[in-house]
C-alpha cells in the first residue's frame, strides 16, 4: 500500500536553549564511592581531592568558565571537568572546600550578576 504524506502529517520538533541568567543545579555529592571518580575520570591519582565532587550548571555556558574560576579562588578546589557549551562544570576537592566553593559561586551569580539560583544541594 502506497501512502503519500503531506506537510501537515510530518511532526517537526525544535530544540532550542534560551540563554538565561541562572544556576539550574549545584550540588554536592559528600564522600563519593571511588567507581564515582573512575567513571567520570576525576581526580586521578590524587586522593585528597576525592572526599567531595561538587556539580554546577549554569547558563550561559560560558559561565562555567567564570565559575571555574570563583570556585579555585574560593577553596582549595580542583576543576574535574568544565564544560563552556553546556555550562557544566565538576570540581573536587574535600567536602568543606566544595561547599565553600559552591556558596560563594552561588551567592556571586545572585548578588553581582543578578542571576537566578537555586539552592545548593547535598547528598
Amino acid at each position: 500500500m502506497d501512502k503519500t504524506f503531506s506537510l501537515e502529517d510530518r511532526m517537526r520538533i525544535i530544540q532550542e536553549i534560551v540563554p538565561g541568567r541562572q544556576i539550574t543545579l549545584a550540588h554536592v555529592i559528600a564522600n563519593p564511592d571511588n567507581v564515582l571518580f573512575e567513571r567520570l575520570n576525576l581526580s586521578k591519582g590524587n586522593e585528597k581531592a576525592r572526599g567531595a565532587i561538587g556539580i554546577v550548571t549554569m547558563s550561559p555556558g560560558e559561565m562555567s568558565i567564570i565559575g571555574g574560576d570563583i570556585a579555585l579562588k574560593a577553596s582549595g578546589v580542583e576543576i574535574g571537568f568544565i564544560d563552556r557549551f553546556s555550562g557544566t562544570l565538576l570540581i573536587t576537592g574535600n567536602v568543606s572546600q566544595v561547599e565553600e566553593a559552591l556558596k560563594e559561586l552561588v551567592e556571586y551569580c545572585k548578588n553581582t550578576l543578578e542571576f537566578t539560583v537555586c539552592a545548593i544541594t547535598r547528598t
